[in-house]
């Protein structure tokens, strides 16, 4: 995502869904007793604080407050944990832009903060003595020690097996690093193929501000996944471009953006002819523990790999810059452990053997923090990823007619918590009915009061866990909608309408 808004209160946290029936036996993970390990970061106290959320929204329309415009101001949210935070307060996975709650009734509220991109930095003389630089002195410092480490470990290493005559010379060979080889479906293996399909995005506003994010190409026409809070900055004249890890940069358009999905896609301008896309995986069949491999550019550092597991699924998660005019984009989220940061947003979430399961998009924070000056939250081991075919079904709307498509059941629901599900309003937005004539609500027989507890087998705990799970499906896509109306428990069959557009 982007940058992390520092210092802004945080929301309470989502309930937590319910564990799925069923979950997939064998997976890839297997391999991670391979001696594979999860990356981990320090944890910061987190924020606290929970700011009230708005009635409710019209499915038939994007979300907007009932006096004004929908979604209703987000919680009060950290700032971005994107690169960004220097441009605006993103904390993105792209490295630098906004924050975001995860919503629901049972978790403690929590924020989930964007990982969006960070903002350009002009390259800075190397600081005299005594310049007092010490947070980055140190940081440098600790990583000069690690490789240090690691070297004389090694040489050691070398010099005991070597040590035939009582010599402690060591003399180098040329053909060492050729001797190595990596098996397929390794990580080494995963990360070798998958790079070359990864760029780093840059995005700036016709004003200059701007950050960095995340994007791996989606086909041989040089179209570019990415998250929509990544190339927010660029809409409307800005500039945009696209790096691969070999260095070579291209210029870049954006093809289509959905707000509401948190999902973008870019085009590049004279694409190279050699692009290969990376596989795409199935979300759907995706078990909590399978191995995950993320690629990104935390706090600028292009080309960064991370791993750890799918540590829950279907996690209900609404996310947003926090500002009072922001609309919130909302998912039912894959939840991974493996280090997701500012500068992360946007990139491929990999399974074992190399498929896209999700796209990262947001991390729960715990506070202010980061590496060097910048003061963004990092990784506490909470990322969550758009699944992917989700974000597959969404791209192709965008290249299509350059459009997002929202499935809608055409009723008002309540976004506050404590209603023991999503309740439909008394009345929409402006007055406007709660329950839209004709609509799918309607043809169902649903009415104002009545409290959805269930969609399909997803127990339903307030009005942001619905949209999430709505907006998992398709237009014309047939669900049983679970409700309660005056102590009775009922269930229908809804077809869901559909919605163009984010406005």
């Amino acid at each position: 995502m982007s940058t992390e808004n520092e210092g802004n209160p945080v929301p309470p946290a989502p309930s937590a869904p319910p564990v799925p029936p069923t979950s997939p036996a064998a997976s890839p993970q297997a391999a991670a007793s391979d001696g594979g390990e999860a990356p981990t970061a320090p944890i910061p106290p987190a924020p606290q604080g929970a700011p009230g959320a708005p009635a409710g929204y019209p499915y038939g329309t994007a979300p907007q407050a009932p006096d004004s415009s929908w979604p209703p101001p987000p919680p009060a949210t950290p700032s971005y944990a994107d690169a960004g935070a220097g441009a605006g307060s993103y904390a993105d996975a792209g490295a630098g832009a906004g924050a975001g709650a995860a919503w629901g009734s049972s978790y403690d509220q929590q924020y989930q903060q964007y990982q969006q991109p960070q903002p350009f930095q002009q390259p800075q003389p190397a600081p005299k003595k005594g310049s007092g630089r010490g947070g980055l002195i140190a940081a440098v410092l600790v990583a000069a020690l690690v490789a240090g480490g690691i070297g004389g470990g090694l040489g050691y290493t070398l010099a005991k097996n070597n040590d035939d005559s009582g010599s402690t010379t060591i003399s180098s060979s040329s053909g060492g690093a050729t001797q190595v080889k990596r098996a397929a479906g390794t990580i080494a293996a995963v990360a070798q193929n998958s790079l070359p399909s990864t760029v780093t995005i840059e995005s700036e506003s016709t004003s200059g501000t701007g950050g960095t994010g995340t994007g791996f190409v989606f086909d041989k026409q040089g179209h570019i996944i990415t998250n929509n809070h990544v190339v927010a900055d660029s809409l409307d004249g800005g500039k945009l471009t696209a790096t691969f890890p070999d260095g070579k940069k291209y210029d870049a358009e954006v093809v289509g953006h959905a707000q509401g999905y948190d999902v973008a896609v870019i085009k590049l301008k004279n694409p190279p002819s050699d692009l290969k896309p990376l596989a795409l995986g199935d979300s759907d069949k995706v078990a909590v523990g399978d191995e995950t491999i993320a690629i990104g550019a935390p706090f600028g550092l292009s080309n960064t790999v991370t791993t750890g597991i799918i540590s829950a699924k279907n996690r209900p998660v609404a996310s947003s810059d926090g500002s009072s005019t922001s609309k919130a984009s909302y998912m039912s989220a894959l939840q991974t452990d493996a280090s997701i940061n500012p500068g992360n947003s946007g990139g491929p979430l990999l399974d074992a053997s190399g498929a896209v399961i999700g796209i990262n998009s947001a991390i729960q924070s715990a506070s202010s923090g980061g590496l060097g000056s910048t003061g963004q939250s990092g990784s506490i081991g909470l990322g969550f990823a758009i699944p992917i075919n989700q974000a597959k079904y969404v791209a192709q709307q965008l290249i299509k007619t350059g459009k997002p498509v929202y499935a809608k059941i055409g009723a008002s629901v309540s976004l506050e918590d404590g209603t023991g599900g999503a309740q439909i309003t008394d009345s929409g937005s402006g007055g406007s009915a709660a329950v839209e004539s004709g609509g799918p609500a309607d043809k169902a027989g649903l009415k104002p009061g009545d409290v959805i507890t269930k969609l399909d087998d997803s127990v339903i705990d307030s009005g942001p866990t619905l949209i999430g799970e709505i907006w998992t499906h398709k237009p014309g896509d047939k669900v049983a909608i679970t409700y309660k109306r005056g102590g009775s428990e009922h269930t229908v069959t809804v077809t869901l309408g559909s919605r163009v557009g984010d406005n």
